[in-house]
């Protein structure tokens, strides 16, 4: 009876664990194009900054 105790502590402890490395990964899918996208934002803002008036150092990738 003493094993079989164990076995479903420790079942529910490995079920838990799996939830929160799948709430993880849920959350650091959802984080990755917001990323790319505030990323690119401020690339064209740095360019943005620093044009001189003359001519464009950069272009804009397509």
């Amino acid at each position: 009876m003493f094993d079989y105790e164990i076995h479903q502590f420790r079942a529910a402890e490995l079920a838990q664990e799996a939830a929160h490395h799948r709430l993880v990964r849920e959350a650091l899918k959802a984080a990755r194009p917001r990323r790319r996208v505030l990323g690119r934002e401020a690339a064209e803002a740095r360019l943005t900054a620093q044009r001189t008036g003359t001519a464009d150092r950069y272009t804009r990738a397509a």
